[in-house]
């Protein structure tokens, strides 16, 4: 191929520039300025954080980049994980606290708000174990659904321990106001906790559009809520009693060492019930489980 020049002269083109035919890329693309080569990949199989954790790994110790003239950046969804992890790192304690705040609004004092919100953590076993279950990782959907079923597990604690509470102020013992709080409230526990697992049902096997999405928050549900319904039949009656006998301790502690008044150290720890006057009782005499100084 023959190039004219400015004089009439013609040149041969391969003494202006050395023409090769090789493979490049289809389009360029820039940000800011500069090139920018996207790859990207589908993950099946495993949560995106670890993926990318060994992803990083690998690359750092596989591929060199030369200083000054290259950077990498991970982006996509995995940027979008990544703002939602720090979100939910501020919004997941928030949501305890609310709870927490709620159940002490609701009874008024410390040791029945802690009995009743022992019913979050319960839960939180049930949906790590539904989760493993069904081989499932732990992703934003499934922090979503710890962050609802933190306000449904608390649900089977509060009619026990409400149901308790009416039987202590009618003069029946703890021992025995535990079994038959047990025993009458059954049935109301375990339709509290049909209901919510059933509604989450239908996600929890949902196959079309945004199913990767519903199944894990619908799978921690269900699983809290049924971890927490049998922990609070199982256990609540121990911890029920550990409670009580804690807080007699330290209304021994509150009136006898720190002198505080003893009608608001009996309400902060929930002991102003009729129940509990040989409580306070032992608390004068020192028998409530705690040795008494001799004067």
């Amino acid at each position: 191929m023959l190039i004219a020049t400015p004089d009439g002269q013609r040149v041969p083109l391969a003494r202006l520039a050395d023409v090769r035919v090789v493979s490049g890329p289809v389009t360029v693309t820039r940000e800011w300025g500069q090139r920018r080569i996207t790859v990207t990949a589908n993950i099946r199989g495993r949560d995106m954080g670890t993926f990318v954790a060994e992803a990083r790994q690998q690359v750092a110790e596989r591929v060199e980049l030369p200083k000054g003239r290259y950077r990498l950046e991970w982006g996509g969804q995995f940027e979008n994980y990544e703002r939602a992890r720090n979100r939910l790192m501020i919004v997941v304690p928030v949501a305890v606290v609310l709870i927490f705040t709620l159940l002490y609004f609701t009874y008024h004092n410390v040791v029945d708000a802690l009995r009743v919100f022992t019913g979050v953590p319960f839960g939180w076993v049930g949906g790590i174990l539904a989760l493993w279950l069904r081989d499932m990782p732990l992703s934003i959907s499934a922090i979503i659904g710890f962050i609802a079923l933190s306000g449904v597990a608390v649900l089977d604690d509060m009619i026990l321990v409400s149901y308790v509470r009416q039987l202590r102020q009618q003069g029946v013992p703890v021992p025995d106001a535990i079994r038959q709080a047990s025993l009458t409230r059954l049935r109301p526990v375990l339709m509290t906790t049909l209901v919510a697992s059933l509604g989450f049902l239908p996600m929890a096997f949902s196959t079309g559009q945004g199913a990767e999405v519903q199944r894990p928050l619908a799978t921690v549900v269900i699983g809290g809520v049924i971890g927490a319904m049998v922990m609070s039949l199982l256990v609540l009656r121990v911890l029920y009693l550990v409670f009580d006998a804690t807080a007699h301790g330290l209304l021994w502690v509150l009136v006898r060492a720190f002198r505080a008044n003893e009608r608001t150290a009996r309400g902060l720890l929930g002991l102003d019930v009729g129940s509990d006057d040989e409580g306070v009782e032992a608390a004068r005499s020192g028998s409530a489980g705690v040795p008494v100084p001799l004067s």
